[in-house]
């Protein structure tokens, strides 16, 4: 059995989902991505894979060693690429994960215009508001806002961002600007479900406080409850970078700046390795330039 082809098929089928789609990026057949399978478990003593007519599934041990995989075949790969006359380009497949709206406003032109600049670079954005396992869902790179828990990835910091409250110029003229969160409960507050809903949390004197706004409009997606903020239907809880563009050009305005929650960090995460690829050291560095927030 050649083990690394048997280990470089089982991660293939782990990125895919399925044998027939591992065999069609291998460039393999059917037979072959199984065979090699089946080798490998046999040789490890071990079911890597839950199979059903349906679906395929990671066990645990599949899990554990995925990981190891992985870090196996980059180390490869390194040593390959050094010996190269372009060590430093890099090449290959690179999955790169972010929050959905962040994403479409910052991470999706950065990928585009790092793809541009290396040609032999093939890559793919994830956009999913939702924690993601990088490991099991075969992603290389995320960005996340927020506190790292995960103690099996490494974060690197790309800035901070903080939840605001906002109204446009016009609605402040005719309703006044508050100067306490409690006079919100008066006010018409446009809601984003997904995210705080109809309670919003302020910070005072050293301790959070939330309060139980109303208003006339709610919605699932944070696009549409920032355009009714402009469109002077009232105030709007968001993070700074969602509403950054309106607030440059004027037609939101910030308000309630002494009650705000302390700011959270944004940064690059990815799986703790003794060795990188190239290509997600390179995009490592790419980011943190890209995004100054």
């Amino acid at each position: 059995m050649d083990k690394l082809r048997a280990m470089q098929t089982f991660v293939q089928i782990a990125d895919d989902g399925s044998l027939t789609a591992a065999a069609r990026t291998l460039g393999s057949s059917l037979p072959a991505v199984v065979r090699n399978l089946a080798a490998l478990e046999v040789h490890l003593g071990v079911r890597l894979f839950n199979r059903s007519t349906r679906r395929i599934s990671l066990t645990e041990e599949g899990k554990n060693y995925l990981e190891s995989s992985r870090s196996l075949l980059a180390a490869v790969d390194d040593a390959e690429t050094a010996l190269s006359p372009d060590a430093n380009e890099p090449s290959g497949q690179l999955s790169v994960t972010a929050p959905v709206l962040f994403g479409q406003m910052y991470v999706a032109p950065a990928l585009t215009r790092f793809v541009q600049r290396y040609a032999k670079m093939r890559s793919r954005l994830v956009l999913l508001d939702r924690v993601v396992n990088l490991v099991d869902e075969g992603l290389d790179v995320g960005i996340r806002i927020g506190a790292l828990e995960d103690s099996s990835l490494v974060a690197q910091p790309l800035g901070t961002v903080q939840r605001m409250v906002v109204a446009s110029p016009a609605y402040l003229r005719r309703h006044g600007t508050p100067t306490h969160p409690k006079e919100l409960l008066q006010a018409n507050c446009v809601r984003f479900s997904a995210a705080t809903g109809p309670w919003w949390t302020f910070y005072e004197d050293g301790r959070k406080f939330t309060l139980p706004v109303t208003g006339n409009l709610e919605f699932n997606q944070v696009a549409p409850a920032v355009q009714a903020c402009v469109a002077d239907l009232g105030f709007g809880m968001f993070i700074s970078y969602q509403v950054a563009p309106f607030l440059a050009q004027k037609k939101l305005r910030r308000v309630l700046q002494k009650y705000e929650l302390p700011p959270r960090p944004i940064s690059v995460i990815y799986p703790h390795a003794r060795l990188l690829p190239v290509r997600t050291r390179v995009f490592i560095d790419w980011i943190k330039r890209e995004l100054v927030l």
